[in-house]
């Protein structure tokens, strides 16, 4: 497997348990069956980082949706570079930074680090547009 498309596999698996720590909060919220049962209305609330890891978590799928497809088409193509690689693992690391900060509410270094995942995104984006 190439180093880019590592980090890839690494990156979908780590948003792929993003969800683990707040669903650990309903159940100590709601209770086993309470956390397994339809959502309702009068559902007691999640803690306040637990509410933050859900959109933490909502986040992380909505930016791996464009970035994979990005490294799989460099990979398809044989476009991919050290470079994508690199981009590959800072969006990584930037996605775990990213949740961490968010899940304790840290706001300023929150934005900084989706900005460096999404830069990483563009990178490979203008690689295989040519442009880079």
């Amino acid at each position: 497997m190439t180093p880019d498309l590592m980090w890839l596999t690494l990156t979908a698996l780590m948003t792929a348990l993003f969800w683990i720590p707040y669903i650990l909060n309903r159940v100590a919220v709601r209770g086993l069956m309470g956390a397994m049962a339809n959502p309702s209305s009068d559902d007691a609330p999640h803690a306040d980082w637990a509410e933050r890891a859900i959109k933490a978590h909502r986040n992380a799928v909505e930016n791996l949706v464009v970035f994979a497809p990005l490294v799989i088409i460099a990979a398809v193509t044989g476009m991919s570079t050290p470079g994508i690689a690199t981009a590959a693992m800072i969006f990584f690391f930037a996605r775990l930074a990213h949740f961490l900060i968010f899940v304790f509410g840290i706001p300023v270094l929150r934005t900084l680090s989706f900005a460096v995942g999404w830069f990483a995104t563009i990178y490979v984006a203008l690689v295989l547009l040519g442009v880079m």
